[in-house]
This record gives C-alpha cells, structure tokens and sequence, in this order.
C-alpha cells in the first residue's frame, strides 16, 4: 500500500531539481575516488602496512554496501529528500574527520562514515520518479545513474592534480566542501517526495542484512591479502551464505520487510539485478586497468604522469553523462530492455576493440570514450527497469538493491583483476609490476562478464505493449494496480516509467 500527500508537490519540482539531484550524485562518486591517485602511498602517508592501509578502501564498501538498500527503505518510509540530506550530512562529517587525521584508525572510521552516502543515488532517482513527468524522467534518471561515473571520470584528474601539488587532506576538506554545497542547493531546490511506503521500519531485516553483506564482502576484498583458500576467507563465504539464507527467510515471514524478496524474485526485477552486477564488472576494470597502464614505465605501460593518465581516462565520465539524453530518446522509441542489450554490446566493442589499443595515449582515450557510452546506455537502463517492476513506494529500495548489485560487481571485479595483475606480473628490483598481457586478460574478463550481461537481458521482457496483452478481469479493470502488477510494468508505460501514484495505487503522469 502507499500513503501520499497531494499527487503533485505543489508545482514547486522545477526544472533546477534534475541538474541538483545528479550533483549529489556526483559528489558522492568523487568521494569515492579521491583516493585513487595516492592508493599506492597510502602505507607511507599512513605509516602503516600495505595490508592495514587496504582498510581505509575496504571499509568504504563495507559501509556502502550496509547503507544502500536500508537508506533507500528509510527513504520510502519517512522521506527520499529527508534522507539523501541525511545521507551527504554524515559524508560532510566523514570528511572532516579524514581531512583531520593521520591515523589509520580515525582514516578508517572517516572513510566509513563516508560510504553511507551511497544510498544518495537510489534516494535520487526515487525522488524524480516521484516528482517529475513522464516525458523528463527518462533523461533525468539516466543522468542520475551515471553520476557515478561521471563523478568519477572527472575528479580523477582533480584529484591527482591536487595529490601532486598539495597535502593530500586538501582532498577531503574538497569534498566536504562539495558535500556541503549539495546539502545546501537540496534543500532550497528539492520538495519533499508525497510518496509513502507503509509500515515500520525492520530493524532486523537490517541488521542481518548488514551482517550477510559484511561476511560475504569482507573476504571478497581481503581475499588476496589472506588467501583465498585460507580458512578465514571459506569460513567467512560458509558464513555469509547461512545468515543470508536465514535472513531471506526472515524477510519472507515479516509483514513490511527491509527487502521485498517476492517482489526481487519477478524475472524483471531478477534479471535485471543479476545483469547490474555485471555491468558493475565491466564498470570497474577499465577503471582499474587504464590508469595503470597510463602511468607504468615504457615497457609495462606507456610512462604518462598522474594528471595525464586522470585526464586520458575522463572521457569515460564525459561521455557517459552526454549519453543521457541519448538514452531518454532510444528508450522512449525502444524501451530500456533494447537500451541496455545496446549498451551492453557497445561495452563488448569497446573492450574488444582495446585488446589492440594498449600501444598509445591516444588508444586508451578512444578505449574511454566507446566504454563510456556503452556504460552511460547500460547504468541508464537499470533504473528505467526496476522502476518499471515495482510499486511507487519501493522505488527507493528496490533500486537501494539494484545499486547494491552494482557494488557486489565492482567489488568482485577489484578482488578477480587484482588477482590476475598480481599472478602476471613481472618482479623489477623486488617490486612487482603489471604486464599488458595482465592487462588483456583483465580486459577478456570484462568482456565475459558483458556476455552474461547480455544474455541475461535476451531473457528480460519486452515493453509492454510489444508483450502479449493479458485479458483483463472484472478485477483488474477496477483496479488499474492489479493490472499493473500482471503485466510486470506500470500501466500506461512507454518504455519510460510514470512519475506518480495515487492514494488508490494508480499511476498516472
């Protein structure tokens, strides 16, 4: 069921609210990358061990993992706008304590609080689902999706300019700078969402939850440091597959579960979050792979310095951000199911293509540019999707879940590629260096991962008026929800998904 105030929030959703709603997004993908340009300092910077100094990246996951899906489910319950603002508020604060600091403990507990702003992109394009017509929401929710690439694409040459000239805490007082501004413009810009989901809060849902995420993500990252067969890391998987069976148990027999399991369970919705996944993988290993190859030494990679190798890569953000209108258009005629098959093969030329473009700069700009089009499409689909699946007030959740998918693929794309740069590199005075042919299985292995994508996204169903159209009951005909629900989408769809609901459940523009 859901409770909405009036269906429209008093016109005050204007047209400053899709360009204020994909800055947060963006501040929340530049905090996640501030720290790429000096991962590999961070042991002296921190006066720690290799190992110990992975904690600060490794708790930022940790953390948004946790706080996605229940940040979206506390935003369909008590306010999408009221929890993004939280969301950035703990970030602003996460900052500031790792502006602060050169402790390794404090940097951890920063770096944590920082994570929670992960939820702010699901929140994000809950808020445009709720607010905006019909005919902008597809381009605002593809603009929101990619922000995370975008985000990331362009602070990475910032933030090596900054690592190279100046202490590296200026980053983080940046981004809190950053985080700041987008607390402040949400406030003066955004209304309120009018759309309620009903029901408590499940704190034990959460906390399992939690629980499930932390022991399966926890070896996934330290895999490499502890041995993927060591009895640590088994125990730890042997572990996260009990508590996430006895929680999906828990969920099934709970009236207003954190998650909706039969809901997730819809082939839409599954297969979408099993494709996101993928897309996550093929996400992260150009931005693994790229900047490596940029800056290792002629012979291993092409001798560029921090700022260049920043610069080279920021084309894969640019470019996903200019695919937004792109997408609203082809999904508007076609339908995000052909949106995402399109991006989706884009992604495969590309890392096709650039198993023969590791020679140059110029190869790996061309390299950035095709897969962040083929990402921009794919990330912009995935709402688009979900949105179509589930009911206005599980927008938050259900897509706080689609992006926690996108997570895991990122996760396991660092723990898999991490794996395979280490076992082909060669050993140069004692230090261990990636080889192009490490590069080019990386590069094979983004490609696998995009063919299941791909086949996953054959399986999804059509738009709905290219399905075969269920003959409506008595039922259905007096309630528009019921039919919706039968036919996997809401009702009156276009490929683009309606921004409304009613107190009675019906969509409408």
């Amino acid at each position: 069921m859901t409770q909405t105030t009036p269906d429209r929030p008093s016109g005050r959703a204007g047209g400053a609210v899709v360009p204020v709603l994909a800055f947060a997004g963006i501040v929340v993908a530049v905090m996640q990358t501030l720290l790429v340009p000096v991962i590999k300092d961070l042991p002296r910077l921190l006066d720690t061990s290799p190992s110990d100094a992975t904690w600060v990246l490794t708790s930022t996951l940790l953390s948004g993992a946790v706080a996605t899906p229940i940040m979206g489910r506390l935003g369909d319950l008590y306010g999408k706008r009221r929890m993004l603002i939280a969301s950035l508020a703990v970030m602003v604060a996460g900052a500031l304590v790792s502006a602060s600091t050169n402790d390794l403990i404090v940097m951890i507990t920063g770096r944590t609080l920082q994570g929670v702003a992960m939820g702010a992109i699901p929140l994000g394009i809950g808020l445009m689902r709720d607010m905006l017509p019909r005919e902008r929401l597809g381009s605002a929710m593809a603009l929101m999706s990619s922000s995370i690439g975008v985000g990331g694409g362009l602070a990475l040459p910032a933030a090596a300019l900054v690592a190279q000239h100046s202490d590296w805490h200026a980053l983080y007082l940046g981004a809190a700078g950053l985080g700041v501004l987008a607390v402040v413009l949400t406030l003066a810009v955004v209304p309120e969402s009018p759309v309620r989901a009903e029901g408590t809060f499940d704190l034990p849902g959460a906390l399992g939850l939690s629980a499930g995420l932390v022991l399966f993500l926890l070896p996934v990252s330290k895999g490499a440091d502890w041995g993927w067969t060591s009895g640590t890391t088994l125990g730890l998987f042997g572990a996260a597959v009990v508590v996430l069976f006895l929680w999906g148990l828990m969920e099934l027999r709970v009236a207003a579960p954190l998650v909706d399991l039969r809901t997730t369970a819809r082939r839409e919705v599954l297969l979408t979050n099993l494709a996101s996944i993928m897309v996550g993988v093929s996400f992260f290993v150009v931005s693994l792979v790229l900047p490596q190859l940029l800056q290792l030494p002629a012979g291993h990679g092409l001798g560029q310095s921090m700022v260049v190798a920043g610069l080279c890569v920021a084309p894969l953000g640019v470019t996903m951000m200019f695919t937004a209108p792109l997408y609203a258009r082809l999904s508007t005629r076609y339908g995000p199911k052909s949106t995402l098959i399109l991006g989706l093969l884009i992604i495969a030329a590309g890392y096709g293509g650039g198993l023969g473009l590791m020679d140059a700069v110029w190869q790996t700009v061309v390299t950035s540019v095709v897969l962040g089009a083929g990402i921009g499409l794919a990330y912009s689909s995935l709402p688009a999707l979900i949105i179509g699946a589930v009911p206005a007030s599980e927008t938050g959740a259900a897509n706080g879940l689609n992006t926690l998918m996108r997570s895991i693929g990122t996760s396991v794309s660092s723990a898999v590629i991490g794996m395979v740069l280490a076992n082909t590199a060669d050993t140069v005075g004692g230090v261990e260096i990636p080889t192009p042919h490490g590069f080019r299985i990386s590069f094979l292995i983004a490609t696998a991962a995009v063919a299941v994508g791909l086949l996953l996204a054959l399986f999804l169903p059509g738009r709905p008026e290219q399905r075969p159209r269920l003959r409506a009951s008595s039922e259905e005909d007096a309630n528009p929800a019921r039919a919706e629900s039968v036919l996997g989408a809401p009702a009156g769809t276009a490929g683009v998904p309606t921004a409304h609901a009613d107190p009675r459940g019906r969509s409408g523009p």
